[in-house]
């Protein structure tokens, strides 16, 4: 195999196919990227075993296809490292050179063939999301999950796809996030009701390569695994196995109270307030009041802080308290412009913002 690349779009290329490489220890070959090229591609491979990403690369010219396996970690370095904007890739049965005008970098090659089969998309049945909408919901979600093992499968996304709606939710028992979105069926089918759970790594993997907000990704969700299509890149993720809490009897039906809130304002007083919270309990009080909300919070030590800020509502005073990272999370995966309502029913009971008419967020108060 030989070829001639452009370091910086190569470099772009490694660097989003890494993110599927382990970084724990697992099968030796798979620290490595697999670049497999014929004369109209070269596709870019990595996986570990649950997740698996494989990239068109363009701007290349190839001079003999080829496949050659080249250490993740190394070649990274390499394509940081050197300052020469061409390169030359050349494997042989022994080794892999990557030359530059006035460097040269030889590694020792692997059978390409022990490298594991990334899957491909080839399916007609899917359901087409536009790339923009989607990583606005991949945005919007993704934070609220779980980071730790828990008794439910929190560590990833739910997915529901049913028929021409794409719903996202995640949570962490403490607060829960949910949004909808236009989905096209090509012969899909429903999957309300059903499990699909796709691992956080792999739905940041899938984040990272939506790039142009016009295009379409095309979604498969399978009883164990989940595809996922743009016009250049494919990402494998199997699902984690186990229960999905039933969201929806968490979302409180009937509040006492709606507050519009301006994003900026709040977010801004929250992190001002949070600055004196004790740094075990992560406590801020909230009290709104008729034309005011009071933001307060105290430190062990004796510190203490108190931050005020207008709002629009007239209804009695509600006194409830929150982590102010559960809601800073939240306010910054929205837009400047959007104007999400606050409501609450006491100060005991989950709150619930809500923002237009397809994403809703609970939090959980502190006692």
């Amino acid at each position: 195999m030989k070829l001639q690349c452009q370091r910086t779009e190569l470099l772009a290329a490694v660097q989003l196919a890494a993110a599927a490489v382990p970084t724990r220890d697992h099968k030796p070959v798979l620290r490595n990227l697999k670049v497999a090229v014929n004369l109209e591609r070269c596709s870019l491979l990595a996986t570990d075993l649950e997740l698996g990403f494989r990239l068109e690369v363009g701007g290349l010219i190839v001079e003999e296809p080829g496949e050659v396996l080249l250490p993740a970690k190394r070649v990274l370095d390499i394509l940081r490292e050197t300052s020469d904007e061409s390169l030359s890739i050349e494997a042989t049965d022994q080794a892999c050179f990557v030359r530059g005008l006035n460097t040269e970098f030889e590694m020792s090659g692997e059978d390409p063939a022990c490298f594991p089969e990334v899957p491909v998309f080839t399916e007609d049945q899917y359901h087409g999301i536009g790339a923009g909408t989607l990583r606005e919901m991949i945005r919007r979600t993704i934070f609220a999950t779980a980071t730790e093992q828990v008794r439910y499968a929190l560590q990833g996304v739910l997915w529901e796809l049913e028929g021409e709606t794409a719903r996202l939710v995640a949570t962490d028992a403490r607060r829960l996030a949910m949004v909808e979105g236009p989905a096209v069926p090509h012969g899909g089918e429903d999957t309300k009701d059903v499990n699909h759970v796709v691992p956080t790594k792999a739905m940041h993997l899938l984040e990272k390569n939506l790039r142009n907000p016009e295009e379409k990704v095309r979604v498969i969700l399978r009883p164990n695994e989940a595809l996922f299509k743009t016009a250049h890149a494919t990402v494998y993720s199997r699902l984690i196995d186990g229960r999905y809490p039933t969201y929806r009897e968490v979302i409180p039906k009937k509040p006492k109270a709606k507050i519009l809130l301006a994003i900026g304002p709040f977010l801004t007083s929250i992190k001002q307030a949070a600055i004196m919270a004790n740094d075990e309990s992560r406590k801020v009080a909230f009290s709104f009041a008729k034309t005011k909300l009071t933001l307060e919070a105290s430190e062990v030590a004796g510190g203490r802080s108190k931050v005020e800020m207008p709002i629009d509502y007239s209804g009695k005073t509600i006194e409830i308290a929150f982590n102010p990272q559960c809601l800073t999370d939240m306010l910054r995966a929205l837009d400047d412009q959007d104007q999400p309502t606050l409501e609450l029913t006491d100060g005991k009971s989950p709150a619930l913002f809500r923002c237009g008419d397809c994403y809703l967020y609970v939090v959980m108060p502190l006692c």
